[in-house]
């Protein structure tokens, strides 16, 4: 059998774009002949997604897309921030975010169909899983359609955020970005749900309870928790995260604009990480 060197399997991966230990096993299979092995390499190409489909995804970064009154966030994971920083794993970002600005798909399954400059998002994706060797998800996505104005900000790529607003461009600019930074969970208190306001009224409840005091100022201390609470968590109650001395509410009468909705995503949240030992992977690296 040909001796495999670390020089030939260095060639095939510049050549194709996969792993190391994918393009040695490529180069045993083609007794050392390159051309023979790049053949291997991408005939087998074409299931490599499926193969990696149980590999944990959990870097990655937000897509977005606007197109006149539509706008589109995406979260697309990858495995690691290497890969979520390559240009062709953005470009899937990119496409993904567009194609459902253009399309409106109905979930993730039926975004992965749609055409998008004259190719599906899915066979997109498996192009980019093919060539940097890594498994990709397209996580979720969410989508505004509206007769008022669109503005989104990305945090390095991390945290994204979208809003649907009436007002100037710049009032849209600030406040997606004090959405990255204050984390709001609703635009207004009436969106609070009354599960979540009777949760926190029950904490609120036994913790006044214990200071002795007569019922009638323990229900108003109460009270003043659970207006506090609504200020912090709403977008409009919450101070201006450029001028803390006025509120969002405040400052939106001020600019004569409103926010209709908002969404954020921040990448990898609630996926459960898997914990990589790097040095085991350089030393079987160091074997080829």
């Amino acid at each position: 059998m040909a001796e495999i060197t670390a020089k030939m399997v260095s060639d095939l991966r510049a050549a194709t774009g996969l792993g190391m230990m994918e393009c040695k096993k490529a180069l045993v299979e083609a007794e050392g002949d390159l051309a023979k092995a790049e053949e291997i390499l991408r005939i087998k190409s074409g299931a490599k997604a499926s193969k990696m489909a149980g590999r944990v995804a959990a870097e990655g970064i937000i897509g977005s897309f606007v197109a006149g009154g539509v706008g589109a966030l995406v979260e697309v994971n990858c495995e690691t921030d290497f890969v979520a920083k390559d240009p062709t794993f953005i470009a899937l970002a990119t496409a993904a975010a567009k194609a459902v600005v253009e399309a409106n798909p109905a979930d993730v399954e039926a975004l992965a169909a749609v055409v998008v400059d004259g190719e599906a998002v899915e066979e997109i994706r498996k192009a980019a899983i093919a060539k940097l060797g890594e498994n990709m998800t397209i996580r979720r996505f969410v989508r505004y359609e509206t007769d008022g104005a669109i503005a989104t900000y990305l945090h390095g790529a991390k945290i994204g955020v979208i809003v649907d607003f009436k007002g100037e461009e710049q009032i849209g600019k600030d406040v997606a970005m004090h959405v990255a930074a204050s984390k709001p969970i609703c635009v207004s208190k009436d969106q609070v749900s009354a599960e979540t306001l009777d949760q926190e009224r029950k904490i609120y409840t036994a913790q006044a309870a214990e200071s002795g005091k007569p019922a009638d100022i323990v229900a108003k201390m109460v009270e003043g928790r659970v207006n506090k609470f609504l200020a912090e968590v709403t977008l409009l109650g919450q101070p201006f995260v450029k001028n803390p001395d006025v509120t969002v509410e405040k400052l939106l009468a001020e600019k004569g604009a409103s926010v209709k909705a908002f969404a954020m995503f921040v990448v990898g949240e609630g996926i459960e990480k898997k914990v990589v030992d790097y040095a085991a992977e350089v030393a079987a690296a160091a074997q080829l």
